[in-house]
């Protein structure tokens, strides 16, 4: 994934500070991400879920409101409007970028700035909520005890979570005069309500609210035991997955055309990161996949090994062998799994430049109600996988140097 540090101006015209994560093969869609009370675009929820997008497609702007992080401005005269009109200065961001916002995801207090914020991005098509408030005055018990000094003095110092952060009149008026009922009622937009059951900081009975304040379409998906602020990784991989997955069926999520002068049957393998060894490799206009080398041979672990690779292409060419086979002699197999070994470490043999010779160790596990006789056979018909003979046979591999375009 490529990150870009950027600003754009808010609403107040301070600059705020963003991130813009570039997804890891052809785009797909853009999204707008809306951090929690106080957060910011750092968090682990945020980084994590922008890093899961994508790598599935997805280019997402995460960034700091006015007065928080790295972002100017004082957050103190800042309040729950100022923050949908910050969402709003986002979105035009990315649209003068020729990446307009087609998804918006809001995390706590910011799934209801993305709720109130979404009538005013017409190129939004869907919008995801993870543990928001139904009603934005929900914030205030963070610092109830404080409300008086804030009404006497206009801001004050609150601690929250053990940070010191300053409050101001202006938040808890906006978050006090709020109602989204009518902004969720007339969203006219998909709509992911995303919440943890057990949360003890934004309750369940929020996400109910919000489900039913919303006209279809409409989705609700239990986020299980993650916690409010979704720190585990897995919670928030498991939540960027399923995002991608419901949006593709509201969003046009087709990828773009191949490049010219790649056509079908072309593998196309080129530099993510020239400073270590990810590659993107795509295999004509609708396969994207990646490939690195693991951490302690200087890469960064984040796809697959060249010998990762050929070993896979000799594990699913066994299994689809298999499976044709006993498809076509109607035998009751019922499920194959195909584990492929290989002796050599790719990065060592690039070093060492040996000519050792390669072993694969296939094991095969056929399920069903197969006979001896059955299952013998079907071993022997592993042999016969395409990818199986070019290995034993050996290949040439012919090569020449293309000059690039404009050089």
């Amino acid at each position: 994934m490529a990150t870009e540090r950027i600003t754009f101006p808010g609403h107040s015209g301070a600059e705020l500070s963003a991130r813009l994560d570039l997804p890891e093969g052809p785009h797909l869609a853009t999204a707008l991400f809306a951090h929690c009370f106080t957060c910011g675009k750092d968090i682990v929820a945020a980084r994590r879920i922008a890093a899961r997008l994508a790598a599935m497609g997805f280019a997402v702007l995460r960034f700091d409101f006015t007065g928080l992080g790295q972002s100017e401005g004082d957050f103190a005269e800042t309040g729950f409007l100022s923050n949908v009109d910050d969402l709003i200065a986002a979105a035009k961001w990315l649209e003068g970028q020729k990446l307009p916002p087609t998804l918006l995801i809001g995390h706590s207090l910011g799934g209801a700035a993305v709720l109130k914020a979404a009538a005013g991005i017409a190129s939004v098509r869907a919008v995801v909520t993870i543990g928001a408030p139904f009603d934005p005055g929900h914030v205030t018990r963070n610092f109830a005890g404080a409300l008086d000094r804030i009404a006497a003095e206009g801001a004050t110092e609150v601690d929250l979570g053990g940070r010191p952060v300053r409050i101001g009149r202006a938040l808890v008026r906006d978050v006090a005069a709020e109602n989204l009922a009518p902004a969720i009622a007339s969203l006219k937009l998909a709509l992911l309500v995303m919440h943890a059951p057990r949360d003890n900081i934004v309750g369940i009975e929020n996400a109910t609210e919000i489900f039913r304040a919303a006209k279809h379409p409409k989705s609700f998906v239990t986020l299980d035991d993650a916690d409010h602020l979704i720190t585990r990784p897995a919670d928030a991989d498991y939540a960027a997955e399923v995002i991608a997955a419901w949006s593709a069926r509201y969003l046009d999520l087709k990828p773009p055309a191949p490049s010219p002068g790649a056509p079908e049957g072309i593998v196309r393998v080129s530099e993510a990161d020239p400073e270590g060894f990810l590659q993107n490799v795509q295999s004509g206009p609708l396969h994207h996949a990646l490939s690195d080398e693991p951490e302690t041979y200087g890469g960064t672990n984040r796809g697959m090994s060249p010998y990762g690779f050929l070993a896979a292409g000799l594990g699913a060419c066994t299994s689809m062998t298999i499976r044709m086979y006993a498809r076509r002699k109607g035998w009751p197999l019922t499920h194959v799994r195909v584990d492929v070994s290989h002796d050599k470490v790719h990065a060592q043999d690039a070093e060492a430049g040996g000519n050792r010779i390669d072993l694969f160790r296939r094991e095969i596990t056929l399920e069903g109600g197969l006979d001896a006789d059955q299952r013998a056979r079907l071993l022997e018909i592993a042999d016969k996988c395409p990818v199986h003979r070019t290995l034993e046979k050996g290949a040439r591999v012919e090569t020449r140097l293309v000059q690039a375009a404009g050089l």
